[in-house]
């Protein structure tokens, strides 16, 4: 099913807890070398679906390939080809951040010298040089969470999940990341990632899925699910009560809001739309404009019929 330039496809995966299905009938493909961002709200089945993929937990139904094996089949191939970053942290804080390298790179079974080299390059890469011989105890959020993903590639792994990777960090370090993501995949790497931040998925993925009640719901690219959403309008600040009321009369569909001295007309994102108003405007009438078009919360909450959530995921069962 997986062709070369697919890191992951997955055909009616399907996986229940007690009678509940979590995961009901996905199907998805992500091509390699991409960042693909699955949104959805808490219990939305995310989790769920990353396990499967990376070989945690038995599908009930469906037909996954990851790195071009079968994720049921060919488990410990999948292993061994991908790497795994999950909610929580996996560093041990008893040892310190060259240690915790050292440790993961043990297990991978790398020959002393080449875990050297890769231990090295991969503190310096993640700006953790200077604190490399401190137990990791003392680092803060944000270290821990790259000593984290720095773990994940100690064995050099082609595609990566990172499962709500940002979770907990303050905005500064959560775009220290960003910027690790996006070099990982400028140097090839393909990214799965899981995230209730928007803003996260509308700056790193390529496309993304929104999951919800276990069905992916909408799949596209972040300008393709923002269309979906209708709602966009432009609004004209004039220069007095006149000038509004002159200006809802000669645009079709526009109203106004006289305390604030606005008319605010539809709008549907598209330049012409904008070029046709501003030539049936008098530059006398109006002071001001501003053009406002749906957002990925918008889109989310058309969806899923709720609102971005207001804090990070806690989903863990599901």
């Amino acid at each position: 099913m997986t062709t070369r330039s697919s890191a992951i496809e997955v055909a009616g995966l399907r996986k229940s807890y007690g009678g509940h299905e979590v995961v009901a009938g996905v199907d998805l493909t992500v091509p390699a070398g991409s960042v693909y961002a699955l949104l959805g709200p808490n219990g939305a089945g995310k989790t769920t679906t990353v396990r499967i993929l990376s070989t945690l937990l038995p599908a009930d139904a469906g037909e996954a390939r990851v790195a071009g094996y079968d994720v049921c089949r060919e488990a410990d191939q999948v292993r061994a080809a991908i790497g795994v970053t999950g909610q929580f942290s996996a560093v041990d804080e008893l040892l310190t951040g060259r240690e915790n390298l050292r440790l993961m790179a043990d297990l991978g079974h790398l020959d002393r010298r080449r875990a050297g080299r890769v231990v090295e390059r991969l503190l310096e890469r993640f700006d953790l040089v200077d604190a490399a011989d401190r137990r990791t105890v003392t680092y803060s959020g944000g270290m821990k969470r790259r000593l984290d993903l720095a773990m994940t590639l100690v064995a050099g792994p082609r595609l990566i999940f990172l499962d709500e990777p940002t979770t907990g960090l303050d905005p500064r370090s959560r775009r220290e990341l960003w910027q690790i993501v996006r070099e990982l995949v400028a140097d090839g790497v393909t990214v799965f990632l899981t995230t209730q931040y928007l803003e996260e998925a509308d700056q790193l993925a390529d496309r993304i899925g929104v999951l919800d009640g276990g069905r992916l719901v909408a799949e596209g690219t972040a300008a393709e699910l923002k269309r979906l959403v209708p709602g966009g309008r432009i609004e004209l600040r004039a220069a007095d009560g006149e000038r509004v009321a002159e200006l809802v009369r000669q645009l079709p569909g526009a109203s106004a809001n006289s305390e604030a001295l606005t008319v605010i007309l539809p709008h549907d994102g598209s330049l012409a739309a904008l070029r046709r108003l501003l030539d049936a405007v008098d530059d006398t009438s109006v002071v001001g404009l501003a053009v406002h078009t749906p957002d990925l919360d918008d889109a989310f909450l058309a969806l899923t019929g709720r609102p971005t959530p207001d804090r990070p995921s806690e989903e863990v069962a599901v």
